[in-house]
């Protein structure tokens, strides 16, 4: 007989639709930031531009940001995911598997989709091999 996932508590979901809300309001405004900046460097005005090693420096930042960016995207969208799950009803369980996920997963990455195991990457649970020594 298998045991029903346990259910969220009320307040934990309202904690972590807070907490989501914050992280995204927080990308949002990261994102659109760096955007203007870039903005800015790229329309710098054209005694500016003749000097070239500013020039360089600022397209390097602008650069940064753009990769910044770039990888905060993703983010976002996990955010949105996990509040749409939020509304769902099937936030703190697995896309992949529909497996329930670690609370103390979500209290760390609330915007989490999946197990430790389902993860990609090195650091996946089916790559990382925890060995606790036995005490005697």
């Amino acid at each position: 007989m298998t045991t029903p996932p346990p259910v969220l508590d009320p307040s934990f979901l309202a904690i972590q639709r807070a907490r989501l809300a914050a992280l995204r309001s927080d990308l949002s405004s990261t994102m659109h930031r760096d955007a203007e900046e870039a903005r800015q460097v790229l329309s710098a005005d054209q005694d500016h531009a003749n000097e070239t090693e500013d020039r360089a420096q600022d397209l390097a930042i602008a650069e940064n940001d753009r990769i910044l960016s770039s990888q905060l995207g993703p983010q976002l969208i996990a955010i949105d995911r996990a509040l749409a799950k939020l509304d769902e009803g099937t936030y703190g369980f697995s896309d992949v598997s529909g497996l329930p996920i670690p609370i103390a997963r979500l209290q760390a990455f609330p915007q989490t989709l999946r197990t430790i195991s389902e993860e990609p990457g090195p650091y996946s649970g089916s790559h990382v091999a925890l060995e606790i020594p036995k005490q005697t």
